[in-house]
């Protein structure tokens, strides 16, 4: 009979390599067959409800590891909350209207104009549902769980009427209203935008400044006076209609010398744009505050039907330029609000496209917006106006779609107004938890800041705005009919508004005072996607009677305060004067590993599917929990190896207790937390705290904490003490003795404690794990439920006693250390320790009432006082001796033993280890040992 017959040695099948591209969509087909996301639904019935409504991703393209990162997250949210006494449903979501589905149409050699609005219609809700076919086999693939068979999205029709109900109700409340202001205009898409459809990027300008001559001064300017304005738009120069100052800067009229000219410049600013003009001194003839110059009029620079108008307002800054703003109500939201204040138009002289159109005059008339500086500039110059130009770096606005900039511009829209109930959006939002909690600040400003939602859009592919106008050109906006509309909606889908006139949309015998002819027509336009996600709360929440609105929480990135978190919050107080969430969590973006955006020019995207089919998707979820995502988040293929040899730890352990636990029933086997070896009643109480500071970080919503905790805990905790010192314990003790099966007690509650408490980040693991746990009842992990923290009573001076061991046990490792390096031992094993203690430290010991020989792992440990210490070194107030250990070595436990041959039968073996081998392997007796 071997030596190694008679030790304990641990077996599992559970294999040390996952083979994760391979196992994991096993797994998973297992978990759909078994429905598996009902199961644990259905166990939750009763409980209180937990609601995390999923933001939905735009349903085009492969998915990203930004879509991983928002999935694999709330998936951790929902199991966790599953888990842990919530009844916590999760329906995925697409938004499935707006350009890029279009643009897609478009590249495939579709014409839109071709054909009817409908057939395109259909040629883009056939793509998009394929796109979230294409995707939510994807995202089953990030290991998510949810009700992917009954997704929502945006396209269908029960969804369009919800969303119809909620303009109805705002329409109802006189927050939907038509007007001409200025919009974010996309002449690359040929639609107006959504401050969440922008993007900024840094651009060259070139900046002008021009004088216009003074034709009525009030009595305070004469008419040899000019105003010098600046512009970094040169193009609206055309449609300029007023001169703005600020009420109370002052003003400076100077003289150059050489020039029979006056010219006003705000008097702050002289000093660094008299250089410019090439002004080498002037003479200042009087000064006056902006709001003395108020209502002056000045000519335009070259078109003589039209005259421009001093004003005042406060958006005038002293940052740069005159201090005079060019003004043109048609091409900026600061300029139509002081031009609509003084009563002037605003026009616009450039088209859809970008193209200026008859109305900029002959010399521009056809060329595109942003080549007419050259004419500009020569119109100026002859008219002996112009003064100077230069380059400037600005941040500028972009179509985020297209990438090419916008241009504000004038049209008639359809705005939802924000103004009009602001303090109850600002109000609500306060209720608000945020996590992290920077968020609320963000939020507040946004709203606090932005002006009326522009709703309408030019295109097609959308839900159109249920509004219908009368013969002499009035819109109607009855509740009523909008809620008609969205009856037919829910029957039929939005299509059939482009299938039918107005008069078989309207109800029949529907008559208006404005169509005495009983004549209408319908609105062409359709609505902002933002406003399709942003009824979800409607659309999703107040539908399905499995879920709760408002929603406990939304997650997404930090974008969304601009987009989802935004709009969702302005259609739910408008209509219900509620937030749709009680919580935002909100996350960074995902950086390569230098810190730079993720570009496909660039190359340096990482797929999930690739991930997934070379590492396995346990490693991306793994490495999700690794990273704050408070801020953005770095990941490259050095990034994942990393973490895989973090998953490569974790599962070399749970192999370890599962190895070390086999034969041990813990009904049969265990034992009580009071009866336990004095080291494992330590570490039972420790992991009983790693259990309370995990759920505590997973109750935060602090993953990465939960990371932290988790690989500390296995590396330092285990690894590094318990499980190095447990091999002399569960390997050579008697297999049914107090001490292995004392520790086997505490082996067996780690794992499956660290199992459940991994399953939300690690499913495919754990529920590999749980396969080889005879004992655990439940057909999976995830219907168990989280660890709970057990009161253990006072544990302070537990864990005051074993810091002080762990303080002992740095001293004895650095006391062998220095024996090692002096060749006196090698392994801690040939060690014999002599500890001269104090009277304190004696006590101490006595109270620990622990095998410290054991937990320092040498062959020998002598206790001497410390006042028969002679010339012994100081380790940090112990005092230690190390001596090679006397005796021989078994060849069983590989310790010294003085005692070995003292059993004649096993003369190789210590008395202890005889006693074992006699009473459990008998056989050993006549064969014999080897």
């Amino acid at each position: 009979m071997k030596y190694k017959d008679t030790l304990n040695l641990g077996k599992t099948a559970f294999p040390m390599r996952g083979s994760l591209p391979k196992t994991e969509p096993e797994r998973q087909a297992k978990w759909y067959e078994e429905d598996l996301y009902h199961q644990r639904l259905a166990q939750n019935e009763k409980k209180p409800h937990f609601n995390l409504h999923d933001g939905p991703p735009y349903a085009n393209g492969n998915i990203h590891i930004g879509h991983a990162m928002n999935k694999i997250t709330k998936d951790i949210i929902v199991r966790y909350k599953n888990m842990s006494g919530f009844y916590a449903p999760y329906v995925p979501g697409w938004d499935t209207h707006g350009l890029p589905i279009e643009q897609q149409l478009t590249k495939a050699g579709h014409d839109r104009k071709s054909m009817p609005k409908s057939e395109w219609r259909n040629l883009a809700k056939d793509f998009a549902l394929q796109q979230v076919d294409k995707q939510r086999s994807d995202f089953k693939r990030l290991g998510v769980l949810g009700d992917w068979e009954n997704p929502y999205i945006t396209l269908k029709p029960e969804f369009e009427a919800a969303q119809i109900r909620v303009f109805g109700a705002m329409a109802g409340k006189g927050y939907i209203f038509r007007g001409a202001k200025p919009v974010y205009w996309s002449w690359s898409s040929e639609s107006a935008l959504a401050e969440a459809e922008i993007e900024y990027h840094d651009i060259d300008s070139t900046s002008l400044f021009y004088a216009n001559k003074v034709k009525d001064g009030k009595g305070i300017l004469d008419d040899n006076t000019y105003f010098v304005v600046w512009t970094t738009t040169p193009f609206t120069v055309t449609a300029s209609r007023g001169i703005t100052l600020g009420p109370d800067f002052e003003y400076s009229v100077v003289k150059p010398a050489g020039d029979t000219r006056q010219f006003v410049v705000a008097t702050e600013l002289l000093n660094s744009v008299a250089p410019k003009f090439g002004w080498e001194s002037y003479e200042t003839i009087a000064t006056y505050k902006g709001q003395e110059l108020d209502r002056i009029t000045a000519y335009h620079p070259w078109d003589s039907e039209h005259e421009e108008l001093v004003m005042n307002a406060d958006h005038v800054t002293l940052d740069s330029g005159t201090g005079l703003v060019h003004t043109a109500p048609g091409f900026g939201e600061d300029d139509y609000n002081v031009g609509t204040k003084y009563g002037l138009p605003a026009e616009v002289t450039v088209d859809s496209k970008g193209y200026m159109t008859a109305e900029a005059g002959s010399d521009f008339e056809g060329k595109f917006y942003d080549d007419v500086v050259g004419i500009v500039i020569n119109k100026l110059t002859d008219a002996g106006l112009f003064l100077a130009k230069e380059k400037i770096t600005h941040s500028y606005p972009f179509d985020w779609r297209t990438k090419k900039p916008i241009i504000w511009r004038a049209v008639p829209q359809w705005f939802a107004s924000v103004a009009k109930f602001r303090s109850e959006i600002l109000s609500e939002l306060d209720k608000v938890t945020y996590f992290p909690d920077w968020g609320k600040v963000r939020l507040h400003n946004m709203i606090r800041d932005r002006g009326d939602w522009v709703i309408s859009r030019q295109r097609v592919w959308g839900v159109p705005l249920p509004i219908f106008y009368a013969e002499d050109g009035t819109a109607i906006l009855d509740e009523k009919l909008i809620n008609h509309v969205a009856d037919l909606f829910a029957e039929h889908g939005s299509n059939y508004w482009f299938e039918h006139d107005a008069k078989a949309l309207l109800p029949e015998g529907y008559t208006n005072e404005h169509s005495p002819n009983g004549e209408f027509t319908k609105e062409e336009d359709i609505m902002d996607v933002w406003f399709d996600s942003g009824s979800s709360w409607n659309g999703v929440l107040n539908t399905r009677p499995d879920l709760d609105y408002p929603a406990d929480m939304y997650l997404e990135g930090s974008d969304q305060f601009r987009g989802w978190f935004n709009s969702s919050l302005i259609t739910s107080v408008a209509v219900n004067g509620i937030a749709p969430y009680k919580a935002i969590l909100h996350q960074g973006f995902t950086l390569d590993g230098k810190g730079n955006k993720m570009s496909k020019s660039l190359g340096n995207t990482i797929s999930p599917l690739e991930v997934a089919d070379k590492m396995g998707i346990e490693i991306l979820r793994l490495w999700v929990t690794s990273v704050d995502t408070s801020q953005d988040m770095r990941v490259s293929n050095d990034i994942l190896k990393q973490v895989s040899e973090s998953y490569r730890k974790l599962r070399n352990t749970l192999r370890f207790l599962l190895a070390n636990t086999a034969d041990f029933d813990p009904k049969e086997d265990g034992v009580s937390y009071q009866s336990l070896a004095a080291h494992d009643q330590y570490f039972y109480a420790l992991e009983n705290n790693f259990v309370k500071d995990v759920r505590s970080a997973y109750d935060n919503y602090q993953f990465n904490d939960v990371f932290k905790r988790v690989i500390n805990f296995v590396n330092v905790d285990l690894s590094a003490f318990y499980l190095d010192v447990a091999k002399d314990v569960v390997y050579v003790e008697a297999p049914t003795g107090h001490a292995r099966r004392s520790m086997q007690t505490v082996f067996y509650k780690i794992l499956t404690d660290l199992t459940r408490l991994l399953l939300p980040i690690l499913p495919h693991t754990a529920e590999e794990v749980w396969e080889y746990l005879p004992y655990e009842t439940e057909q999976f992990a995830y219907l168990t439920e989280m660890p709970n923290v057990e009161d253990l009573g006072d544990t302070t001076v537990l864990f005051e006693q074993w810091s002080v061991f762990m303080s002992l046990r740095d001293a004895v490792n650095k006391a062998l250390e220095e024996a090692r390096e002096t060749d006196l031992i090698g392994k801690n094993a040939e060690a014999s320790l002599t500890l001269y203690l104090t009277t304190e430290q004696q006590l101490w010991l006595k109270d620990l009432n622990a095998d410290v020989r054991l937990l320092l792992m040498v062959s020998q440990l002598h206790l001497e006082s410390l006042e028969s210490a002679q010339n012994v070194e100081d380790f940090a107030g112990w005092h230690i001796t190390v001596d090679h250990a006397t005796g021989q070595v078994s060849p069983r436990d590989r310790l010294y033993h003085d005692d070995i041959g003292s059993d004649t039968d096993f003369p190789e073996l210590s008395k202890h280890e005889a006693d074992i081998v006699r009473e459990f392997y008998p056989e050993a007796l006549t064969e014999g040992l080897e």
